[in-house]
């Protein structure tokens, strides 16, 4: 098992429900693919380093999470058609 830290930011005009709800929805498929949350960081709402199709701010997550190496590939997979997400990167920690 190695360790993952996936960086997840969302679009700021999210209601709190709907953050919430879309926050699950990515912890679920973590655990889906095999992986194992470990931390959950809360960074609540940033201003981004970055103008993305005009947005200046976003709500920013960090999951730490154990898991096989083929879990981020399907993750990736998924993330990438959630229309709510900014931005997503999925790292591997060293040991």
């Amino acid at each position: 098992m190695n360790k993952y830290e996936l960086c997840v930011i969302f679009k700021p005009n999210l209601e709190e429900e709907e953050l919430k709800s879309e926050f699950d929805k990515i912890l679920a498929l973590v655990e889906r693919f095999g992986g194992a949350v470990d931390k959950v960081d809360n960074w609540g709402k940033r201003r981004l380093a970055y103008e993305i199709n005009k947005i200046h701010e976003g709500f920013y997550y960090f999951i730490t999470f154990s898991a096989n190496s083929e879990t981020p590939v399907e993750l990736e997979k998924r993330l990438r058609i959630i229309e709510t997400l900014l931005r997503y990167l999925i790292i591997r920690l060293d040991a």
